[in-house]
């Protein structure tokens, strides 16, 4: 059982404390007092709260229990092999952290070792950005990533190519997975998912655009 990730994070210039409700798996014969500890974890004060892999009747569950949708607009791209002579990829751990300053260090450090995290940092020039990504199963098929995080929008669009191009030769994989919560994105062959897996979130203060995939199941359990 994995109830909940806990993490502290800075939003709109403010800590704020945060409550992610993860993968739960309860024996049968006490599966009706499952939702009695989800309400118990949403007692805590002071959390925000998120539930980023909602599936089947969960959906209306967290509903019932005070979630919001976020908008999980989703582009599908198709990795294509290209030469990317303007854009270098950097993803050697230590050079990654060579690069990294600030806060997209600390982000770094937090999610170096997560199980499902991968890393990558785009540069052009003096440019950077840092890129974490995972590699997704649909219909039971690994050949998926799904960018999780972007430090820079315009960059990561326009060394795109690049990008996908990696992931296919590197990570197999044949397919990117990109919302428009994290980045804008088109490419040839791209298109937009007609139905978008769910994510969910809960709070009083805070507003969708406030709420990432970071410090959750989508970057600690790989599936």
């Amino acid at each position: 059982m994995n109830a909940a990730i806990y993490s502290s994070r800075v939003v709109r210039g403010e800590r704020r404390e945060f409550c992610n409700v993860a993968a739960l798996c309860v024996d049968e014969a006490v599966r009706p007092h499952a939702v009695r500890l989800v309400r118990s974890i949403l007692k805590q004060p002071g959390y925000h709260f998120t539930d980023l892999s909602p599936s089947g009747s969960v959906v209306e569950l967290d509903r019932r229990l005070g979630f919001r949708p976020l908008p999980t607009s989703t582009t599908l791209l198709v990795n294509v092999p290209r030469p990317h002579l303007r854009y270098r990829l950097v993803t050697r751990p230590a050079a990654i952290a060579a690069l990294l300053v600030g806060d997209e260090a600390n982000l770094y450090d937090d999610h170096r070792s997560a199980a499902a995290a991968r890393h990558l940092v785009i540069t052009r020039g003096d440019e950077s950005c840092y890129v974490i990504f995972r590699k997704d199963r649909r219909r039971g098929l690994p050949l998926f990533a799904t960018i999780l995080h972007v430090s820079n929008r315009d960059l990561f669009s326009a060394g795109l190519s690049a990008v996908t191009s990696h992931l296919l030769l590197r990570h197999r994989a044949v397919f990117t997975l990109v919302e428009e919560r994290v980045a804008v994105v088109s490419a040839p062959l791209s298109r937009t998912l007609a139905q978008p897996r769910p994510k969910m979130f809960k709070s009083d203060e805070l507003d969708a655009v406030d709420i990432d995939d970071l410090y959750s199941e989508l970057t600690c359990v790989a599936w």
